[in-house]
């Protein structure tokens, strides 16, 4: 069976956006530090999954990215360009871009379906309500938490619709020399 594999970034006080408008300044200067580990990830899996809030903007920036081959986010933008692409929604009834399906069924029923099919693991970016729902549900199996060193004092959990707590085994972790903390946790 398929694994679904979180990968988020994270500020130190647990927050992973600061809310509907923010572009996450935050988390760009040391991405070129963190790609090794992201491309890692990305290469074990097949499929992304997605929300509708995140695609619309997560999806054109991606394809834009691709076109410049000498650009340091290439092979990045590569690997997410080639790779299948869910979205899930109940508002877009048909996918706006190529290698990119929509899914408006039931999430929990959905993700089960996608984890019991051949092939790589799926990879989940976001958004965070999205992301929320998922762990919500106890849909996702491993967690990859980029940990940046900056305290946000508010924003977007994607623990704050869980009813009781949730046991997690540390499997790996990184530290970078910018500071950030790469956690990799599997459901205890």
């Amino acid at each position: 069976m398929r694994k679904l594999k979180l990968q988020m970034q994270m500020s130190l006080d647990g927050f992973v956006s600061t809310g509907p408008n923010d572009e996450q300044q935050w988390v760009t200067w040391a991405l070129d530090e963190i790609k090794p580990q992201v491309l890692e990830l990305l290469e074990s899996t097949d499929t992304i999954i997605i929300g509708r809030k995140l695609a619309v903007d997560y999806i054109p920036y991606w394809l834009n990215t691709v076109k410049n081959p000498e650009g340091e986010m290439y092979s990045l933008a590569e690997r997410i360009v080639s790779a299948k692409k869910i979205v899930f929604t109940k508002t877009i009834p048909e996918s706006r871009w190529e290698n990119t399906d929509v899914n408006a069924g039931n999430l929990v029923n959905e993700i089960q379906r996608l984890k019991s099919q051949p092939g790589k693991d799926l990879v989940v970016y976001g958004g965070s309500s999205f992301v929320s729902e998922l762990v919500k549900e106890e849909l996702i199996d491993e967690f990859y938490f980029f940990v940046n060193p900056v305290v946000l004092g508010k924003g977007d959990s994607i623990f704050d619709k869980i009813n009781t707590h949730r046991q997690l085994k540390l499997k790996k972790s990184i530290v970078y020399n910018c500071g950030i903390l790469m956690l990799n946790y599997v459901l205890k």
